[in-house]
């Protein structure tokens, strides 16, 4: 039997995914792989993968598509590995730095920038070291690990979920889980129960994975619980389908 070729995102938000799917029966019939966020979605883009944890910025570039699961990695608050980090306050930067991992970052940074912090930059795309070649009156999207290990390095740091839940009043959904094609039921309910043991399981995470690569200040578990938010509720719903809406009319 063909397995379903899987892209899990690679970063410490998405460790109780991956603990889910590698300790339930799915692993049995998927191929999984871990990539960056941009890399996930690539590869849906392309059919390399079946299913993706993909930004959801690129879900209108898929000519099929099924959100899988009731789970995704979201924010209510803070979510504190979004954010744009400078030197300078907002109405003082030129030019902002795009993080290359990211597609959905990026765009929730030019829905900011235009819809409601009111400024007018230089968007610059990067590669890898770009966050260490940030100068004054310059400023950075940074995600995922990255962020963490970074967010004391900068006097400016603006969380992006914050700054989006504070002008809509809706939380965000950076990734969902979505299928470039039709799966049966049987296995889409498998596989929203390998998410959910994940889920399930954030306590003794710290006891499964080396998270060494994380500066001290960072509780792990306190990241699960308090800054990701893994429901795909209605009013998550709500909050991505009206990033979408902002993302399609500024391009």
């Amino acid at each position: 039997m063909t397995k379903i070729k899987v892209s899990a995102v690679s970063y410490t938000n998405s460790v109780p995914f991956i603990y889910g799917l590698e300790n339930s029966p799915i692993i049995n019939h998927i191929e999984l792989s871990k990539d960056y966020p941009s890399v996930c979605a690539q590869k849906l883009l392309e059919n390399k993968v079946d299913i993706g944890l993909i930004p959801v910025a690129v879900i209108p570039k898929l000519n099929h598509y099924e959100i899988l699961s009731n789970y995704c990695i979201g924010a209510s608050g803070p979510v504190r590995s979004v954010i744009l980090a400078s030197f300078c306050p907002l109405n003082e930067i030129k030019t902002i730095y795009l993080d290359y991992h990211s597609r959905s970052s990026v765009m929730l940074s030019r829905v900011l920038a235009h819809k409601f912090w009111n400024i007018r930059v230089k968007w610059t795309d990067t590669i890898e070291g770009f966050e260490n070649r940030i100068n004054k009156n310059e400023a950075a999207v940074i995600i995922g690990d990255k962020a963490l290990l970074l967010e004391k390095n900068f006097p400016y740091v603006y969380d992006l979920a914050e700054e989006w839940i504070k002008y809509t009043g809706l939380p965000f959904v950076f990734a969902a889980w979505v299928s470039n094609k039709p799966l049966g039921n049987l296995f889409k309910t498998e596989f929203g129960n390998a998410l959910k043991i994940g889920i399930n399981s954030i306590d003794k995470l710290n006891q499964c994975f080396d998270f060494s690569h994380l500066p001290p200040h960072i509780d792990v578990l306190d990241y699960f619980k308090n800054n990701i938010d893994y429901n795909l509720d209605e009013q998550k719903q709500k909050g991505m389908n009206l990033f979408l809406k902002y993302a399609e009319e500024i391009q």
